[in-house]
């Protein structure tokens, strides 16, 4: 069995700009990536880090039909403002048998007991997939820097690409 990392976000370019080379990195270590997005995007630059897409509205809506994924990660400001996502993320955090991950600039305040600050290292080969991809969201010469931080429940990852952010 290949581990799933089910990534929610509202756009192409919010997974690749703040998880881009986190999903690539894992990619090719052998999981199973699937970005569920919430808009239209042209879905190239995900394809650049050898992810797979899905609608998010179809996957909401038979959320329970889906496999469960090993981790999840989610945008903070669509844990914000969808409740089915909020949802979600609040049952696998009381779970514990799922990895929840946010990102980007909003941080929900009712997590701060229940998330830790992780970074990812990414390999050079994430660093340069990512620019690629970044160009392909059209965002040409955005510097790629070499970490990503998340707010990550339960630090028992199943991977140990995710390190407490010093």
């Amino acid at each position: 069995m290949r581990y799933r990392l089910d990534i929610v976000t509202p756009t192409v370019l919010d997974a690749v700009r703040f998880a881009g080379g986190w999903v690539y990195d894992r990619v090719t270590a052998g999981w199973d990536v699937t970005v569920l997005i919430g808009n239209n995007d042209d879905v190239r630059p995900l394809e650049i880090l050898g992810a797979d897409t899905a609608d998010l509205e179809s996957v909401l809506q038979s959320w329970e039909l889906r496999p469960h994924p090993q981790t999840v990660a989610v945008a903070g400001d669509l844990f914000g403002r969808d409740e089915r996502v909020r949802a979600g993320v609040l049952g696998a955090l009381a779970q514990g048998a799922t990895e929840v991950t946010l990102w980007g600039e909003h941080r929900p305040s009712e997590l701060d007991s229940s998330v830790d600050v992780v970074e990812h290292r990414l390999s050079a080969a994430a660093r340069a997939f990512k620019a690629h991809a970044l160009a392909a969201a059209g965002v040409p010469g955005e510097s790629v820097a070499r970490s990503e931080i998340f707010c990550c429940g339960m630090m028992a990852s199943v991977a140990a690409d995710l390190v407490p952010a010093s």
